[in-house]
Order: structure tokens, then C-alpha cells, then sequence
């Protein structure tokens, strides 16, 4: 019996390392190109010696007038994506805590109403959002206003709010804290974890968004790093090397926000599977 154990769990290792290899490796390849000379991109993983021509074209010397480019995307993407994944949790967990530990008339429509506007898909909005925010086209608040609240993020603190004792703030209500009291001394604290996946959550579905902004930002000025990737690189298929360096500069700041987060990523994960 032990021995069959072994080997199962032996098995079950071996599977799960070459998973893993397969899943890292586009990663590992992408990172590798992006250093290889151009000459040998797309011929070998490894080629004949390292060169960061790549990024010296992205970072000013691409051969255009607008030798910034590169550098403003970057700075675009970030404009939008923190903001917007800051706002999503302030909403989410003010809407969270009120729905679930506040008593008020109507409580019950507003989550019900929330629920219904998770059955349909997002892009079903995209049109509607648009007429609304028009005027702010080429704008940085109708790039972030329209994608900051989301339901996902809402009910995330909704359940688990519903975890938390009502006791806790009864107590402290007795003790004369009042609700914006409760909600930056209680309710923030208790709710790290889970404030931490919906911040990463929502900040890489913001980095990664590609269809609103290229319909909202048009102008070179202000589009994201990931519609100029989009865009600029199909006059650009003679170049494969700085395709690969930008695609390594976007995936960057997702990996150094996960290994910092790491912690609170994981606990949000194992609430999330409860």
C-alpha cells in the first residue's frame, strides 16, 4: 500500500513539473527573444549573445519622431490601472459593508440588482458606456470612471463580510464609533486579504483591457502600452525583437505585484474556495 502511495505521489509530482515547464515556458521564450539579436529572433532560444538593442529601440532610438512613445504607454497603463483598481475596492467595500451590516429600506433590491447585472457580459455595455462618457474620449477620467466599479469586486466583500460576527461592530458602535469609524478601523483591517485580490484582480484586468481604450483613446498620446502593442507592430512584423521586449515590459509590473502581494493573494484565493 505505501508503495502505491509512492507512486502515485511520485506520478503526481512529475505531471504537475512538466505542467508547470509548459505554462512557464511561453514566459521563459518571450524574455529570451527579447534579448537575442535580431538577426537570430524566432531561430533559436538562446542565440549567439545577449543585446538589448530591443529595448534601446523602444526606450528612444525607434527611428520616429516620437522616440517617447514607448515610455508615455507605460506611463498611461499605469495612470489608469492603479486608480482604477483603488477605486474598485473603496466602492467594493463601502457597498459591501453598507449591504451587509447596515439596516436600510431598499437593501434588498440593491442586491438583487447587483446580482442581475452579473448574468449578462460586459461587453454588452461597451456601446452604452461609450455614449455616456464621449465628451471624455482622450481623456484619462472616461479611461478609468466607466471600469471602476465592479460587481465582481462587490460581491467579493459582500460574502465575506457575511462572515464577519455582527457583534464586533455592536461593540464598537457601544463604544462610540461611528460608521466611517468602523469602516477604516474595523472593516479595512479585517478585510486585507481579500482587499489585496481584488486590488491585483482588478489592476490586471485594467492593464490587460484592450477593446475600451483603443474605442475611448484613440490618440497616440494617450493609448496604454497594450493597444500600442496592438497597433504599432503591424507595420512593424520585419521587427520582432522589441515585440517581444514589450510584451515582457507589460507582463513586468503584473509579476512584481504578485511576488510582493504573494501572501494576501494566496489567503484571498483559499477564501475564495471556501
Amino acid at each position: 500500500m505505501k508503495s502505491k502511495a509512492r507512486m502515485k505521489t511520485t506520478l503526481l509530482i512529475i505531471v504537475t513539473v512538466i505542467l508547470l515547464i509548459l505554462s512557464l515556458f511561453p514566459l521563459v521564450y518571450m524574455v529570451c527573444q527579447s534579448f537575442n539579436p535580431w538577426d537570430q529572433v524566432d531561430k533559436a532560444l538562446f542565440g549567439s549573445f545577449p543585446t538589448t538593442k530591443s529595448y534601446e529601440y523602444l526606450f528612444g532610438n525607434n527611428g520616429t519622431e516620437d522616440s517617447w512613445m514607448w515610455i508615455r504607454s507605460l506611463g498611461n497603463s499605469l495612470i489608469v490601472a492603479l486608480p482604477t483598481a483603488l477605486i474598485s475596492v473603496l466602492v467594493g467595500l463601502s457597498v459591501g459593508y453598507s449591504v451587509t451590516k447596515l439596516k436600510f429600506r431598499g437593501k434588498k433590491f440593491i442586491y438583487q440588482s447587483l446580482l442581475f447585472q452579473m448574468f449578462f457580459p460586459a461587453v454588452i455595455l461597451l456601446v452604452p458606456r461609450y455614449i455616456m462618457i464621449k465628451p471624455l474620449t482622450n481623456h484619462y477620467s472616461g479611461m478609468i470612471l466607466p471600469l471602476c466599479i465592479s460587481t465582481w469586486a462587490i460581491f467579493m466583500f459582500i460574502n465575506y463580510f457575511k462572515t464577519l460576527p455582527d457583534e464586533i461592530f455592536e461593540a464598537a458602535k457601544i463604544d462610540g464609533l461611528g460608521e466611517f469609524g468602523m469602516v477604516v478601523k474595523i472593516a479595512m483591517p479585517m478585510t486585507r486579504s481579500v482587499t489585496m485580490i481584488v486590488f491585483l484582480s482588478m489592476f490586471m484586468a485594467r492593464w490587460n483591457e484592450l477593446m475600451w481604450d483603443m474605442l475611448v483613446a484613440p490618440d497616440i498620446k494617450m493609448q496604454t502600452l497594450n493597444v500600442l502593442i496592438s497597433t504599432q507592430f503591424r507595420s512593424m512584423g520585419n521587427l520582432p525583437g522589441p515585440m517581444y521586449a514589450a510584451s515582457v515590459i507589460l507582463t513586468v509590473p503584473i509579476i512584481i505585484m504578485f511576488l510582493f502581494a504573494s501572501k494576501y493573494f494566496k489567503e484571498g484565493i483559499s477564501f475564495m474556495l471556501k
